[in-house]
């Protein structure tokens, strides 16, 4: 069992609790207004193990962030802690040449209302509001437009609007629920493989109601709207940025 009231706080959110579509919708925003998408840790070379107890510690008693694996399946415990029905699903990035991720490399989630929705706390710069699990509807946020598209038999597509090319695929996934043991395979490359891009940077993003602050490498950017503001950090200025950009004490 979770401390509900505990991680609540930690989301800084103090409304309804029924397992509703109103209530997802505001602790999905919650989480990712306050909880950072970052790889801190494995720069560090603290080993990160598939284990929803160890995920939702780091997050709530501990105040950090972390990838996929870890804010999607703490996101989850929560939920479930509610009453939430939530599947785990695996999805398969995708790359810059057009090609997809391996299976497992990505963790998401569907949560099952009266119809089914997508939710991923996970994924960095993405939907702030979960999606519905409907192909071809196109689903407009504050952040962006998005949608889910068929590829084949049982692959679906989520594609969010972009100027080159008009829709860009963020990832593919399937409906088949997943346990989080089936996850750890990739969440050990990830933070081990050189091939990897999260042992090749490190990264500290959060979301923000107009935009996002991110925090890679040595580089602080804040981007609002329509507008970008970037700059190099002085040496040994990252600590004081983490802690207080995105509430993180290494």
């Amino acid at each position: 069992m979770i401390d509900l009231s505990a991680y609540l706080a930690r989301i800084a959110y103090s409304g309804p609790t029924q397992p509703d579509l109103e209530t997802l919708r505001s602790l999905h925003r919650a989480h990712l207004l306050s909880v950072p998408f970052e790889n801190l840790d494995i720069s560090q070379h603290r080993p990160i193990v598939c284990e929803e107890e160890r995920f939702v510690r780091k997050v709530v008693q501990l105040r950090r962030g972390g990838f996929c694996y870890e804010l999607n399946g703490a996101f989850a415990a929560l939920l479930r802690a509610i009453g939430f029905s939530v599947i785990l699903l695996s999805a398969r990035v995708s790359r810059r040449d057009g090609s997809d991720g391996p299976e497992f490399d990505h963790l998401a989630l569907r949560v099952d209302l009266d119809e089914p929705w997508l939710a991923d706390v996970g994924f960095g710069d993405s939907f702030l509001d979960p999606l519905r699990l409907t192909s071809g509807v196109e689903q407009e946020q504050d952040v962006g437009k998005f949608r889910i598209q068929p590829r084949g038999a049982e692959d679906l597509v989520m594609q969010r609007f972009d100027s080159n090319p008009a829709w860009k695929d963020q990832y593919v996934f399937t409906l088949t629920p997943r346990a989080l043991s089936d996850f750890a395979g990739m969440c050990q490359y990830h933070q081990t493989s050189p091939k990897s891009s999260f042992t090749q940077n490190t990264l500290c993003s959060i979301a923000m109601p107009e935009g996002r602050i991110t925090l890679s490498g040595n580089r602080l950017i804040v981007s609002r709207k329509q507008q970008r503001e970037e700059r190099t950090l002085a040496e040994g200025e990252s600590q004081a940025v983490l802690r207080e950009y995105f509430g993180v004490i290494l």
